[in-house]
């Protein structure tokens, strides 16, 4: 008979235990796991509108006729450029951003840069433990964890896009749904699995003074609690909190659910931060000295905060507010200015109470489930420090737009270095690399090598008269080789002739992996060496690095072509019945490029004024989206009438130096009197430079991938 949860779970724990106790050793290893600076994100985008018309009172004739001439529709007066195109105020030189390292360390609070990390948590926390040559390990650093992990396994995880004209819904990554997938793959068992290590690496990243709150509810609250006894111990537990809030359905048969648990456990039960000086009182305004209601008024967030009449906020003791345990806060108001529109954020009134108690001023608080962005945000409002990461594109970028309309202080996005390269070595992960690799091979049309020269099975050969499957038409390989994006794109080859056979490579990549910058290396040192060497190397990748498209520009390797492995690939396989009945209907997309008009440069004094256009956006097959059909169909229309219209966001680098990004400037959908689309021009006022300057553009479109080009402006 099979066992019970609970007879599973002392194994379950055992098993958490040396997932990270692996973890640890591997620390000070060579192959421990390192966070990528991708961006050194600044609140700079559109500007007020004094900013604004200040600059292109400064915008000379000449410039005027350049900016004309790029062609995007505009007459150069201040209210017509107000809505069609955004400019940035002077900034200081580059080097008082950031530390010229490029890489700042964080030992004080004058040198510490708060976080967006991209990616698997577990791999995010085993990188801050291990820290780097330039930034030292956050073990025993953080005084703060909040985490709202995902709690209910029939969960809808699709994503609502809204472009011009449409709705789609679109499914997580492939990445997210083989993470997701392992979560629930034996139920609670698998939630379990999935939860210890990581609070183990919480606890490990905690203050002695530090403590947890883990937000749960009636799913698995109960086995979860059963866990944290064990890797904080039971005496160190110090609370249960109930957060009720009002939902009722008039055609329910049951009581309803109506709230939530956070579980709060001390890393030292003892010797823990925690503040009582204030607390908030219940809704109304106060005479002074009665203490009775006066009027009644509303905040921002819809809530009417208890003050005086004086204006001052007034405070009562724990007990009086908090009811014995049971906090009493509404879900988000529709009309709250915190609404993001995320299915699972939380309140941030809930955040606050608990950063304004737990977290000391100038404290570090952390959320490894980030999701909506609700903690940094609270965190940023209330001068704490913050790291906060997610496995979802569309969470990320939702934290990082809701963190610059905030104007938060600048903050860096990372991402997990070398992710695939030790990922499973490291974490003991299981890769399903054979599970799904020859499948993939199949359906681009090639044959497996053998398996003494293929041991992950993951590689295999185009036979003699053989095509890849997704051919890119000429029309889009000469709009791409125009696109100066310093890549070069052909046609995939046909093979007719005995010569050609065995002649180019095709490598598949893992669907947990994010394909970058190392297995394209490794993937080109097979074709040189693997069987004698190969004529060209084909890599077909699930999920891909943000700086794929800068890795292919630097490889600059013409005998190396990478497509897009579709990502509801799975589900077609389930859907369709297997392998034989999608033969010859899978396509491999290529990747998406970004193009720009000529930047232009003009001399104001000790300024210049740059003027950055869009040109294009190159969606080269919806295949690459993970949509049903109904949603692919509909996004055709958008690719062939609007294709800068799938743009969520771009940004401008002015002096980008290869390796980071800083976005000096920047552009959401809806920052200029509509909310479906970008800007399509940049003003941008830097410090005049003498010589080059080279300019990078990076993209993200409204399904989270990602483009750049960079170009040289000569003076």
């Amino acid at each position: 008979m099979a066992k019970g949860l609970l007879e599973q779970l002392p194994g379950i724990v055992a098993e958490g235990r040396q997932t990270a106790e692996k973890i640890l050793e591997s620390l000070e290893g060579r192959h421990r796991i390192t966070l990528q600076t991708r961006e050194w994100v600044l609140s700079a985008r559109d500007n007020t509108q004094n900013d604004l018309f200040q600059s292109v009172g400064r915008v000379s004739d000449s410039v005027t006729r350049q900016v004309e001439a790029t062609n995007v529709g505009l007459r150069l007066t201040p209210r017509q450029l107000l809505l069609h195109c955004s400019s940035s105020v002077h900034r200081p030189p580059f080097n008082g951003g950031i530390p010229a390292s490029r890489n700042p360390t964080y030992t004080s609070d004058q040198t510490w840069r708060n976080r967006l990390i991209h990616g698997d948590n577990l791999l995010a926390m085993a990188a801050l433990l291990a820290g780097d040559d330039e930034t030292p390990s956050l073990r025993g650093k953080i005084d703060l964890i909040y985490i709202d992990p995902p709690f209910d396994s029939k969960a809808d995880c699709r994503t609502k896009i809204t472009l011009p004209g449409m709705e789609l819904e679109q499914k997580p990554a492939v990445i997210e749904q083989f993470a997701y997938s392992d979560t629930w793959a034996d139920g609670t068992a698998s939630y379990l699995a999935m939860i210890t290590p990581r609070l183990i690496l919480m606890r490990e990243l905690l203050r002695d003074t530090g403590s947890i709150y883990v937000h749960l509810d009636w799913h698995v609250g109960h086995y979860v609690k059963l866990v944290l006894d064990e890797v904080f111990g039971k005496d160190h537990f110090i609370n249960e909190i109930i957060w009720h809030y009002r939902k009722w359905s008039p055609q329910s048969k049951n009581f309803q659910r109506n709230h939530d648990t956070i579980f709060w456990y001390g890393k030292n039960a003892e010797n823990r931060h925690f503040i009582t000086e204030f607390q908030e009182q219940p809704a109304g305004t106060l005479k002074p000295g009665k203490e009775k209601k006066r009027q009644t008024v509303f905040d921002e967030s819809g809530k009417r905060p208890a003050t005086r009449a004086d204006g001052e906020a007034t405070g009562s003791s724990l007990a009086d507010v908090w009811d014995g345990g049971i906090w009493n806060i509404s879900m988000i108001n529709p009309a709250a200015i915190e609404r993001v529109d995320y299915a699972t954020q939380k309140p941030e009134q809930l955040l606050k109470r608990i950063l304004q108690h737990a977290c000391p001023e100038k404290g570090l608080v952390a959320d490894f489930f980030g999701g909506s962005g609700t903690t940094a945000a609270v965190a940023e409002k209330l001068g704490r420090r913050w790291i906060t990461a997610d496995l979802g594109k569309p969470a990320c970028m939702i934290m990082r737009k809701r963190l610059i309309d905030r104007n938060a202080r600048p903050f860096l996005y990372q991402a997990i270095g070398d992710y695939q390269a030790e990922a499973t070595k490291s974490l003991g992960q299981q890769s399903k690399i054979g599970e799904l690799a020859p499948i993939v091979l199949q359906l681009f049309g090639a044959l497996p090598l053998a398996p003494e020269d293929n041991p992950e099975h993951n590689l295999g050969y185009l036979p003699a008269g053989a095509a890849s499957v997704g051919r890119v038409s000429d029309s889009v390989t000469r709009l791409v080789e125009a696109a100066n994006v310093g890549l070069r794109l052909t046609p995939n080859p046909t093979y007719t002739s005995a010569e050609a056979k065995n002649k180019t490579l095709v490598y598949a990549d893992s669907p947990n992996k994010l394909t970058g910058a190392a297995t394209l290396k490794k993937a080109i040192a097979q074709r040189d060496t693997l069987m004698g060497g190969w004529d060209k190397v084909v890599v077909l990748g699930w999920n891909f690095e943000p700086s794929i498209g800068e890795t292919l520009a630097a490889l600059n390797d013409d005998r190396l072509e990478v497509r897009v492995i579709p990502p509801d690939l799975p589900d077609r396989l389930r859907k369709k019945g297997g392998l034989d009945k999608l033969k010859g209907a899978v396509r491999f997309a290529g990747l998406q490029y970004l193009t720009i008009k000529p930047v232009q440069r003009q001399r104001q004094g000790e300024d210049e004024i740059l003027s950055v256009a869009l040109d294009n956006y190159i969606l080269l097959s919806p295949e690459a989206i993970n949509l049903d059909a109904t949603n692919r169909a509909k996004l055709h229309g958008i690719i062939d009438s609007e294709p800068l219209a799938l743009l969520e966001y771009w940004a401008v680098d002015p002096d980008y130096d290869g390796k980071l990004f800083r976005s000096v400037w920047q552009n959401y959908r809806g920052d200029n009197d509509d909310p479906l689309r970008v800007a399509t021009l940049a003003w941008l006022v830097v410090p005049a430079k003498n010589g080059s300057r080279k300019v990078c553009v990076r993209a993200v479109d409204v399904f989270g991938f990602e483009a750049e080009v960079v170009v040289e402006v000569d003076a």
